[in-house]
Order: structure tokens, then sequence, then C-alpha cells
């Protein structure tokens, strides 16, 4: 796929338009459901994927072709996102879901109230996550929600693989001390 990016980048570049729009749908659902993890806001996360493609194409000329697209995309795109949640960091726990619980499937569940149940914990996840500092979100988001590798995040992100694998430690121990700390949350979230 990266010759093929390669090709509708060169095409961009030529003057086709069309062929950025198939870059859009190639990874806008991915860079969405990234963003969405990161910020927790359905229209929050529509803007910043709009501008981090309008982002990518203002600079496609400079697009050096050293790192994949994917990579140069998501690395914009995850800025972006950062630095909105740096913008509007929460003030605390709203004791709601959040939009993420919202959009649970109703329709998971066995028996009446499985539905409800994974909702309620879809939405602590999703509330603990956005407690964590940007840069521990970041990681997690990319490494246990995303499946990426820690090369390629540490590519993303433009730090060292170390860097990456002690915040994600950091991370995963700061989630659980969130979720742990978190009225609702049941005696099965506070495990040792």
């Amino acid at each position: 796929m990266a010759n093929d990016d390669q090709s509708l980048i060169r095409q961009t570049l030529a003057g086709n338009q069309a062929a950025f729009g198939e870059l859009v749908d190639r990874y806008q659902g991915r860079l969405f459901a990234t963003v969405y993890r990161l910020i927790g806001h359905t229209e929050d996360s529509r803007d910043v994927v709009q501008e981090a493609f309008i982002n990518a194409y203002e600079a496609l000329d400079r697009f050096q072709g050293d790192a994949q697209f994917f990579t140069w995309l998501y690395r914009i795109a995850v800025n972006a996102a950062i630095s909105l949640r740096r913008k509007r960091r929460p003030a605390g726990f709203s004791g709601q879901g959040g939009d993420l619980a919202d959009r649970a499937d109703e329709s998971d569940g066995h028996r009446p109230g499985d539905a409800l149940e994974r909702a309620e914990r879809v939405g602590l996840v999703q509330e603990a996550l956005l407690a964590l500092a940007p840069e521990f979100r970041t990681v997690l988001v990319l490494r246990e929600l995303e499946g990426l590798k820690y090369e390629r995040i540490a590519e993303i992100l433009d730090v060292p693989i170390g860097t990456v694998r002690s915040r994600i430690h950091r991370a995963r121990l700061d989630l659980r001390d969130i979720i742990a700390g978190m009225p609702a949350a049941g005696p099965e979230w506070n495990h040792d």
C-alpha cells in the first residue's frame, strides 16, 4: 500500500485532487478512531481529523517519503488531538459515561443488563483515558487500542523507542490507579 500511497501523492502534487480523496477514504476511518480515543468527543474528533487532512494536503509537497504517508498523517493528527486536549483539560470526572459509552452496542449482551454493564465499563475506561496526561494517553491508545508496534509509535510521535516503552508502562500504571479510584468502579477493577 505504501507504493500505492506514493503514486497517489505524486498524482495529487500533479494536480489530481481525486487522488488525495483516495488517501482520505483510505485512512479517515482509522484516523478518526484513534483521534476519538484520544479526545473522547465525536465532533471534536471529526474536526481534528479534517484539520489533519487539510494540513497534510497543504504540506504534501514537503512530505519527504522517509516515513510512510500513514505514519506522517497520524503524526499530524495525534499532535492536533494532543493540542486540543491540552486546551480543554478535564476538570475531573463527570460521573457520566461520556460520548464513547453512548455508542456502546446494546445488542451484544446475552442477558438483560449486559449491554448496560458493558456501556458503563466502556465509559469508565474512556473517562480514565481522558484523565491521563496526553503523552501517556496517546501511547496507550496507539498501542492497546490501535495495536501499533512500538517502532511505529516511536515513528509517529518522533520519540525514541525507549520513551515509548516507558510511557506505555507509566500509562498502564496510571490508568489502573485512576480506574481503581473512580467511585463507579467495582471491586473487579481493583486488581493488583
